[in-house]
């Protein structure tokens, strides 16, 4: 919204108080820009990079799921998650529980 230019001659102080409120108000500068301010309101009004960049990290969990499933599907060679099975197959071999974390299991 943009108001007129109001003849400066015949406006009391008042008056010219509540036209530069108004401009502020609804987004029109009252004064004069230089061109260092214009720069700095166009700066401060656009969006953050962020907003701008939605692709800012990757889709990390999206990965680590298409890998389990490649890994499922045997496709794919996770070292860790094989050695960590290993070790799981191998404690229940020798018949002692899985870790659990939290609560212990009641011994009946």
């Amino acid at each position: 919204m943009n108001f007129p230019p109001l003849p400066c001659l015949g406006m009391s102080a008042y008056t010219k108080r509540m036209a530069l409120l108004a401009n502020r108000i609804f987004v029109d500068y009252g004064r004069p820009l230089d061109s260092k301010s214009a720069k700095v309101i166009k700066v401060m009004s656009e969006q953050p990079e962020a907003i701008k960049i939605k692709d800012w990290y990757p889709p990390l969990e999206e990965y680590s799921n298409i890998l389990a499933t490649l890994r499922r599907l045997g496709l794919f060679r996770d070292e860790h998650a094989d050695f960590r099975d290993e070790m799981d197959r191998l404690r229940a071999l020798r018949g002692k529980p899985r870790k659990t974390w939290g609560k212990k299991k009641e011994s009946a």
